[in-house]
């Protein structure tokens, strides 16, 4: 059974791409990598995707998707980070309302940093074909005031990120990829 946790690295034709999508693709890798470190052994896989050929079409995902869906039942929530890594908010979640209380309850756990909002829907070019089966799908929310400002620009490089915010952006995803890995059984369908 999968956990899996996700990020691209396709960066539009003009600036490096690190916000859009490496920081997605960075706080996914920090995920597993916290993980490791606290020698935490999760009941589950936790799995690192990182996309490639979002912008043309999602070629990566459907590519990832036609080989892995025969098992689809295995997977139990795909995770997405695609809208920047400034500071968190919250999740977006696709999924029944039983998983959705959950999620909601597991994401109490991070009330010391202030981001435990669970919006209505997940969303995620890489993960959309996974949702539509019927997979739970999770997506990072986070303050988008600054997103268009880098999006598809020049200026989307190293500079943008901030380390403290990554930093909560990838407490986000540490907590919620474990945890859901971790629990007795699989999210509901």
């Amino acid at each position: 059974q999968i956990v899996l946790v996700s990020g691209h690295l396709d960066s539009w034709d003009v600036g490096q791409g690190a916000m859009d999508d490496g920081g997605g693709a960075f706080i996914s890798w920090e995920a597993l990598s916290l993980i490791k470190d606290l020698g935490l052994r999760p009941k589950r896989t936790l799995r690192l995707v990182l996309w490639t050929g979002e912008e043309q079409g999602g070629i990566g995902a459907k590519q990832y998707y036609q080989l892995h869906k025969e098992n689809i039942s295995n997977f139990d929530i795909v995770m997405e980070s695609d809208e920047g890594t400034f500071k968190p908010s919250g999740l977006g979640f696709t999924g029944t309302a039983k998983a959705r209380d959950i999620v909601k309850e597991i994401m109490t756990l991070l009330q010391p940093i202030n981001v435990t909002d669970v919006y209505d829907t997940a969303d995620g070019t890489d993960i959309r074909d996974w949702m539509r089966d019927g997979v739970p799908g999770a997506s990072l929310h986070d303050d988008l005031s600054k997103y268009f400002w880098f999006h598809h620009s020049h200026g989307d490089t190293m500079t943008v990120q901030d380390p403290n915010q990554m930093n909560l952006c990838a407490a986000v995803w540490t907590v919620v990829s474990y945890v859901i890995a971790d629990m007795e059984e699989m999210l509901p369908r």
